[in-house]
């Protein structure tokens, strides 16, 4: 077996982009990084299959930066994201990569934001591209995004896309590219529809695919045999006996989604739904609860949770089994994370058991079973969160910052700033998280005094 080389000054990079890659902490690749970059760099097309967390965003993201051409104030990368979340993320990583380069500008278009502006800053030239289909799809029907000078086209979490129905828009775009352009496919799963895209869209790709087996002395698995009937008491079962500070429960369809979060509440559990259904401002909503911990579980299907940057999630509860190996690897992969343990429950009725034996198959080794039975609660009253979100009134638009938001809560309302969790500022709304105990009276003193100088209405979510 050849090893393949893991330094990156093994590659063809130039010396600014390695002192910058050595600055930001980037001493060897990753898995994904050591077998793309070397196709990515001459200049091939690629399909890589690697989910969340392998590292695929740098080896993208130092491979589309090698051929830009600073002085050409157009767009020459454009990266097509599934969600807004997502895309954010990546132009992060990207304007990081990118600090080698005098000049770089990247820029995201994205829905649920206003279209004026970004026709603006395209006006004013971009290099780099980031942003959803739909809105990328706009721009391009009204003028105001042009691709003749694109070198380089990244479909990232590709599966997710076609997943939301995004095929069309996809193949909108690619017909305004350039023929000779280098295309990038990274994609967590191989389903049918991405194989359709890359027969019609690429030349030749290459293929490479990052292991996505977990260690399992970061990931511990159990299996419980179920009734159908009993589903929802055993996920109550489940919460009550570990008590996770966060957990993401996966379902197959947004009816069992709400079923969960019902039940759930019934009991006095704190817990939030996420689908493809949710409103762009509900979905904001619900993930700023979970990120901020002021939810203990957020219920979700497996197409409204792709793209989700969760860091620190102590468990993950299959309510039902995905219909597909992949995608219960990659369910499992979201807890365990930098270096911290995590646990998988999956529940599995009879008509499932098939399910699971495609999973034993996949892992190459017996799942570890458990009985109900054993699971026993730990007392300690309702599972609630530590913190709870404020809601105020006001957003980006209105030009309100975190340091306004902080300096009320600490200064006028008398809150230490270690009760004070993460703040998140939308275009019309802001959301910050206090701990629980001092949160009615965040609320009224700050109902009572004023932020940034005006009066603005705040409420507990």
């Amino acid at each position: 077996m050849t090893t393949i080389a893991t330094a990156f000054n093994t590659l063809p990079l130039s010396a600014a982009m390695l002192a910058n890659l050595d600055s930001l902490g980037y001493a060897q690749m990753t898995p994904i990084q050591a077998q793309s970059l070397p196709v990515i760099l001459k200049g091939m097309d690629l399909i890589a299959q690697a989910k969340t967390g392998s590292g695929k965003t740098a080896a993208f993201g130092i491979g589309l930066l090698n051929p830009i051409n600073p002085r050409f104030f157009g767009c020459q990368a454009l990266v097509i994201c599934p969600t807004r979340e997502l895309a954010d993320q990546v132009a992060k990583e990207i304007r990081r990569l990118a600090r080698a380069e005098d000049n770089i500008k990247v820029l995201t278009l994205c829905g649920g934001v206003s279209f004026g502006p970004q026709i603006g800053s395209l006006e004013h030239g971009a290099h780099i591209i980031v942003g959803t289909p739909g809105r990328i799809q706009q721009h391009l029907r009204k003028g105001s995004l042009v691709l003749h000078g694109l070198n380089t086209l990244i479909l990232d979490e590709a599966d997710r896309m076609l997943d939301m129905g995004f095929y069309d828009s996809i193949e909108e775009i690619i017909a305004q590219c350039p023929e000779r352009r280098q295309t990038l496919l990274f994609s967590a799963t191989y389903p049918v529809g991405i194989k359709q895209l890359a027969s019609k869209f690429m030349r030749n790709p290459q293929q490479v695919k990052a292991e996505a087996f977990h260690d399992d002395t970061q990931i511990e698995q159990r299996f419980y045999e179920i009734s159908p009937e009993e589903r929802m008491d055993a996920v109550v079962k489940v919460l009550a006996h570990h008590r996770p500070a966060s957990c993401v429960a996966f379902c197959f369809t947004k009816q069992q989604v709400q079923e969960t979060v019902d039940h759930l509440t019934a009991k006095g559990i704190s817990a939030v739904g996420l689908h493809g259904d949710l409103e762009q401002r509900d979905r904001d909503q619900v993930l700023t609860m979970f990120a901020n911990r002021s939810t203990s579980v957020l219920v979700a299907t497996d197409v409204a949770a792709r793209g989700l940057d969760i860091d620190a999630l102590d468990m993950v509860i299959n309510v039902e089994l995905a219909r597909d190996s992949e995608i219960h690897i990659h369910r499992v992969g979201r807890t365990g994370r930098a270096g911290e343990k995590g646990i998988a429950i999956s529940l599995v009725a009879p008509s499932e058991a098939h399910r699971a034996q495609a999973i034993e198959q996949l892992q190459k080794s017996p799942l570890s079973w458990d009985q109900l039975d054993n699971l026993k609660s730990q007392g300690g009253g309702p599972l609630l969160p530590q913190m709870s979100t404020l809601v105020i009134g006001a957003g980006r638009k209105d030009k309100v910052r975190p340091g306004d938001i902080l300096g009320a809560l600490t200064g006028d309302a008398g809150i230490p700033g270690a009760q004070v969790g993460k703040i998140a500022i939308f275009d019309f709304q802001a959301f910050v998280a206090v701990e629980r105990a001092v949160a009615k009276q965040a609320v009224q003193r700050l109902n009572d005094g004023k932020i940034k100088g005006r009066s603005l209405r705040v409420r507990i979510l």
